[in-house]
């Protein structure tokens, strides 16, 4: 098998692997206990915190463990924003209030992001302004500056985009936001605005540190970069106004309830420093991988069309469309010559629907269901490169010969 779909999920890898193992056995202590093997979990957990807290330039206190990029997502637009809601208080004295929370966001955001705004949107009456983006997935950031109102009080845009790539200018958008900061405190307006961005594609490729980016809010999973499935980070700047969403436990400083995932946040800890050590020859590696492969199908299949920024693009990530064939077909076929890739999102690969990604980016329905996502790992060779481009030209030709779309 030829895997070529690291932005779904990545193997864990085999230091990380070898780090989780003593915490299922032989430390497995509950991290809350007083007692010797409760403190060895308590210890792993605090200096993977510390770990974690120094890679992305934050405080220990700032970092709270989740069980994925969904919850983590989740958590910061719930927990940014309906801290601004009416309290019990204030209705139990009937005080009358028009106010409605204002949030930003882009129409090409994952669905943890989307389906959080909208819930908020259909449940508590939250105005909402979902940002278009241009033909290449890009965020126009005047756009964004007209968008922002008095009432607003999160933008939340992703760093990189999970199905095309596209890196969005998220370091431009963080000036803006310190910008409307500094602008209403002189205003004498007390309403925080807060920014959070998605990067969960992005950690293992691009500089994720919080006061570069100017970040208020941050989210990762562990198995976009060999570690665990089932374990993520939410990145809150200390000073934030933020309401938990899971109670019944005082962990992660009464922010989020649960047992702490011990053997699973030091596998993410050991990941993150096993990715940050490769990063630049990773990248390099892969962006190679990457520019042979969209030079070969460009060359070699008649329109095929390279989905997402032609330069700013995270360097794994090759997304195309081919017109007149179903992308579901083309990932039959290649799975039966080895090869795994993806249509879209993995999240919604079991919908009939074609991407909201590349529908928002001005494709029509029918070129939209056409797209297939490879993505390179550390792991992937020239070699693998040369197969698929073996192998695909002859299936798209087969299936346009077969579609009734001509």
């Amino acid at each position: 098998m030829i895997y070529l779909d690291h932005a779904a999920t990545t193997p864990v890898d085999k230091e990380v692997y070898n780090a989780m193992k003593p915490y299922f056995t032989e430390k497995y202590g509950n991290p809350s206990s007083i007692y010797t093997l409760g403190q060895e979990a308590k210890t792993a957990l605090e200096e993977s915190r510390w770990e974690i807290s120094n890679i992305l330039g934050a405080k220990p206190e700032e970092i709270i463990f989740t069980s994925g990029a969904t919850e983590s997502n989740n958590l910061a637009i719930k927990g940014a924003t309906l801290c601004h809601g009416l309290t019990q208080i204030q209705k139990e004295l009937r005080i009358d209030t028009d106010f409605r929370p204002h949030i930003i966001t882009s129409a090409i955001e994952h669905h943890s992001v989307l389906d959080a705004v909208k819930y908020l949107e259909k449940y508590f009456d939250f105005e909402v302004t979902y940002l278009p983006v241009d033909k290449e997935g890009v965020v126009d950031i005047g756009e964004l500056e007209k968008s922002i109102k008095n009432n607003t009080v999160l933008v939340s845009i992703m760093h990189a985009n999970n199905e095309v790539g596209t890196i969005e200018p998220i370091e431009k958008i963080g000036s803006l936001i310190k910008n409307e900061k500094l602008k209403r405190k002189n205003e004498g307006n007390d309403l925080p605005i807060v920014f959070h961005t998605d990067a969960v594609q992005s950690f293992q490729y691009l500089d994720t540190n919080v006061d570069k980016l100017g970040v208020d809010m941050l989210s990762l999973t562990g198995h976009k970069f060999y570690g665990p499935k089932g374990v993520g980070i939410l990145y809150v700047r200390k000073g934030t106004k933020f309401l938990p969403q899971q109670q019944g436990g005082a962990q992660e400083r009464k922010r989020r309830a649960g047992t702490e995932n011990v053997p699973y946040i030091v596998g993410m800890a050991k990941a993150m420093k096993v990715s940050r050590g490769q990063m630049s020859d990773v990248g390099i590696r892969t962006k190679k991988l990457r520019d042979k492969l969209i030079k070969g199908v460009l060359e070699k299949i008649p329109n095929a069309i390279l989905a997402g920024h032609p330069t700013k693009r995270l360097p794994h990530n090759a997304a195309f469309c081919f017109k007149k064939i179903e992308g579901e077909s083309i990932l039959i076929n290649l799975d039966f010559e080895g090869i795994a890739a993806s249509s879209g999102s993995a999240c919604t690969s079991g919908s009939l629907e074609p991407s909201h990604v590349l529908l928002a980016m001005g494709y029509d329905h029918e070129t939209a269901h056409g797209s297939i996502r490879f993505t390179f790992g550390k792991e992937n060779t020239e070699a693998d490169v040369d197969y698929v481009l073996e192998k695909l030209p002859p299936i798209i030709e087969k299936l346009r010969n077969m579609s009734p779309l001509k």
